[in-house]
C-alpha cells in the first residue's frame, strides 16, 4: 500500500486498455486510434510511433461493418451432429468471426491460425473494394461458379511483391481478423499465429497493437526440417515461428505442461519404495550454485547413512526444516564419491502424491519435430502426399494446446485450418490424456486447382480435404478401440458438426436504398413477411441461437410445438403458436421466448395478449 486514495483517472485508463489496448500507443490514449475504433471516420495523419499503412483506415471500416450471414447447419457432412461439441464451419472466415461474436464471445480459451504467410504467391482476401456497397461484398463473397464452389475471381486477390500494397494488402487482411479474434478470447485465453520472415516484424507489431505489447509472451522457434539447402544461395533457413499473445496477461496463470515421453525415458529411470504411486525418479543436488545469493541458514550438517554429518561446500538448496521432511520421507539420495564423501541430491519423481505425471516449463525453441512429419500424417490417412502440401505437424500443434490449455478442456479455434492439423491434434490428445477439448475450425472452401490430386481425387475445396481428414481421423480412432474391453476404451467426443456460412433466412431491412415512397411501399410490401422463401426451420433455428448469443452446441430439445434450449433457459417457436401454447411456454418460465410474426397470422389480440403476460412473467419476448 502506498497510503494513497484511488487515482479514479488512472483507474479509467487502465479499465480502457483491457476493453481497448488497440487504442494505446507506448501505453498512452492515441486519441486518433481511439476515436477509428469507436468507428469515427478518421485519418492518421501525426507524426508518432505506430504502424500504419495504406488502407488502414478502410481495414477500420471492414472491422467495424456487421454482417447479417449466419450458419447453416448440415447434418448429412456431420458425425454425431447431435452429440458432438466439435465444430466445422465452412465460410470467408471474417464473416465467421463476426457472426461468432454474439455467441463466443470471451469463451474461446486458445486460438492457433497459421495464416498466408505473403511470399508473393498467396491468394488471400483483402479489404481492396471500399466503394463498394453491402450487398455487393456479400455477393462476392457468394460468388459460386456452375458446380457450386467459391469462385477465385470473385474472392481472391494474388498479392504479388509487384504490388506497391504489397505489405499493406496482407496487413489490412489480418487487421480485422485478429481483432475480431480477440475478443472470441477468454480473459486467460492465449492466441499462437504460425509466420515466417516475410511478416513476422509486422505481424509482431501489429499483434502489438490489437493484443498489447504487454501480453507478448514469447516467440517460439520452430525448425522446422532437417537441412539440405542445395538451392539456397545464401543460408539455409530451417525455421519459422510462432508469436505468442495473451488476452490478459495479468490474469494468466502460471505454464506449465506435460514432460515430454522423450525426456521421461531419458531421465526418469531410478526406482525405490515409492515406485508404484510416484513412478520412477531422477536426482539433482541439492547444492546450491554460485547463482544463489548467500544465506547462513542454508548452511547446517545434513546426516549421512553411515552416521557422518555432510556439509555443503557453499549452502544447501533447501532450508533445514524442509531437509529433516525429506530425510523422514525418503526423499533424499546421498553418493558416495571416488574420495570417500557423500553427496546429498534431491529425488525429482516422475508423478506428484496423487499419481499424476508432473509438469514442467515449455521452452521457445522446437527442434524435434518436422514438416515432414505432417506430410507422413497426410499419407497415413490419405495414402498420397500430394493431397495438401506442408501441413502442420500434429505434434507441433499439441505441443502449443499443451501450453495454451492446462486443464483438459476447453475450446481451441483455428480460422486458417487448411487440412485441418489443429482437429486431428485436438482428437489425438485427448485419446492420449482423456482429455475433453473442443475444437471449431472455420475454413474457406477455396477450390482446388483441378490440375491437382487433391482435385482429381475429387477434393474440390480446402473444405472438402479438411472435412474429409477429420472424419479420417475419427475412423481410425474408432478402429484402434477394436476389441478393447469397455472400461478400456476411450470416452471422448469424436464426432464434429458441420456448418456452413449462407445469407440470413430473415429479409433484411434496406433502409440506404430508398429514395422516393414507392421504393419504400416496395420495401415494405417486401416485408410482410420475414422469412425468406428458402428458409428452412433448422436453419432459422441456428440462426436465432447465434444472433441471441448461444453457442452451436446449446442443448436442443424438441418439444414438439416449440424447441427448449438449455434446459428452457430460452425457448423458439418456429411452427405454430396459439393460447395454449403460450400457457405451456410460461408454465416453462423460460429467460427468453422467440417466436415468429407469421404465426400469429393477424391475431392482433393474440399477440398483444402474449407480449403483456411475457412481460407480467419477466420473461423476454421477441418475435421475428
Amino acid at each position: 500500500m502506498d497510503g494513497k486514495s484511488l487515482d479514479i483517472k488512472q483507474d479509467k485508463i487502465e479499465k480502457l486498455k483491457e476493453v481497448m489496448p488497440e487504442a494505446f500507443t507506448e501505453g498512452i490514449i492515441d486519441w486518433e486510434k481511439l476515436k477509428a475504433t469507436l468507428g469515427e471516420d478518421i485519418e492518421f495523419k501525426n507524426e508518432r510511433y505506430v504502424l500504419n499503412w495504406a488502407g488502414k483506415s478502410d481495414a477500420f471500416k471492414v472491422l467495424q461493418a456487421p454482417t447479417t450471414a449466419t450458419l447453416a447447419p448440415d447434418r448429412n457432412e456431420s458425425i454425431d451432429f447431435d452429440n458432438t461439441g466439435n465444430v466445422f464451419i465452412e465460410g470467408e472466415n471474417l464473416e465467421v468471426l463476426k457472426a461468432l461474436q454474439r455467441s463466443y464471445f470471451g469463451k474461446i480459451k486458445m486460438i492457433y491460425i497459421d495464416p498466408p504467410y505473403n511470399t508473393g504467391n498467396d491468394n488471400f482476401i483483402y479489404p481492396d473494394r471500399f466503394s463498394e456497397t453491402k450487398e455487393e461484398y456479400l455477393g462476392r463473397i457468394g460468388d459460386k461458379d456452375e458446380a457450386g464452389y467459391m469462385t477465385r475471381e470473385g474472392l481472391f486477390r494474388k498479392n504479388s511483391r509487384d504490388s506497391g500494397h504489397y505489405h499493406s494488402n496482407w496487413l489490412s487482411m489480418m487487421y480485422p481478423r485478429l481483432f475480431l479474434a480477440r475478443n472470441l478470447l477468454k480473459d486467460d485465453g492465449v492466441i499462437f499465429v504460425s509466420i515466417d520472415d516475410n511478416e513476422v516484424h509486422n505481424l509482431r507489431l501489429l499483434m502489438n497493437e490489437v493484443f498489447g505489447e504487454e501480453n507478448f509472451i514469447d516467440c517460439i522457434i520452430w525448425k522446422k526440417r532437417y537441412g539440405g539447402g542445395a538451392k539456397e544461395k545464401f543460408l539455409v533457413s530451417l525455421h519459422e515461428y510462432a508469436l505468442v499473445y495473451a488476452k490478459n496477461l495479468a490474469k494468466l496463470p502460471e505454464i506449465f505442461m506435460p514432460l515430454p515421453q522423450k525426456s521421461i525415458e531419458r531421465y526418469y529411470k531410478l526406482k525405490d519404495k515409492n515406485y508404484g504411486l510416484r513412478g520412477a525418479y531422477r536426482t539433482h543436488p541439492l547444492e546450491a550454485t554460485k547463482s544463489m545469493g548467500e544465506r547462513k541458514n542454508l548452511v547446517y550438517p545434513i546426516p549421512a547413512p553411515d552416521g557422518t554429518e555432510v556439509m555443503p561446500r557453499r549452502q544447501w538448496l533447501w532450508g533445514k526444516e524442509r531437509t529433516q521432511k525429506a530425510l523422514k520421507s525418503g526423499g533424499l539420495e546421498f553418493i558416495k564419491g571416488k574420495d570417500g564423501k557423500w553427496t546429498v541430491h534431491t529425488k525429482q519423481y516422475l508423478k506428484n502424491e496423487n499419481g499424476e505425471i508432473r509438469k514442467d516449463k515449455a521452452f521457445s525453441i522446437v527442434d524435434d519435430v518436422y514438416t515432414q512429419h505432417g506430410t507422413n500424417e497426410i499419407i497415413d490417412l490419405f495414402g498420397n502426399a500430394q493431397i495438401f502440401s506442408f501441413p502442420k505437424p500434429t505434434a507441433f500443434i499439441n505441443f502449443l494446446i499443451n501450453i495454451g490449455i492446462n486443464d483438459k478442456t476447453g475450446i481451441i479455434l483455428d480460422f486458417f485450418p487448411g487440412s485441418c492439423t489443429t482437429a486431428h491434434a485436438v482428437f489425438d490428445l485427448n485419446k492420449q490424456d482423456n482429455g475433453a477439448r473442443k475444437f471449431i475450425c472455420a475454413q474457406l472452401p477455396e477450390k482446388c486447382d483441378e490440375k491437382s490430386e487433391a482435385y482429381k481425387a475429387d477434393y474440390k475445396t480446402i473444405a472438402d480435404i479438411g472435412k474429409e481428414r477429420i472424419r479420417r481421423v475419427i475412423k481410425k480412432i474408432k478402429e484402434s478401440e477394436n476389441g478393447k474391453l469397455p472400461f478400456e476404451k476411450t470416452k471422448q467426443d469424436l464426432g464434429f458438426k458441420v456448418f456452413k456460412l449462407q445469407a440470413s433466412n430473415f429479409k433484411i431491412w434496406r433502409g440506404d436504398n430508398i429514395k422516393d415512397g414507392r421504393q419504400l411501399e416496395k420495401q415494405m410490401q417486401i416485408h410482410l413477411d420475414s422469412i425468406k422463401k428458402d428458409a428452412t426451420e433448422e436453419n432459422m433455428l441456428f440462426e436465432l441461437l447465434l444472433k441471441s448469443g448461444r453457442n452451436l452446441n446449446s442443448k436442443i430439445e424438441n418439444a414438439n410445438d416449440y424447441y427448449r434450449i438449455n434446459d428452457g433457459e430460452m425457448i423458439i417457436a418456429l411452427s405454430r403458436i396459439d393460447e395454449k401454447i403460450v400457457d405451456s411456454i410460461l408454465e416453462d418460465k423460460p429467460q427468453v421466448f422467440i417466436t415468429l410474426d407469421r404465426l400469429f397470422k393477424n391475431n392482433d389480440q393474440l399477440k398483444t395478449n402474449t407480449l403483456l403476460q411475457m412481460k407480467d412473467a419477466g420473461i423476454e419476448f421477441k418475435v421475428v
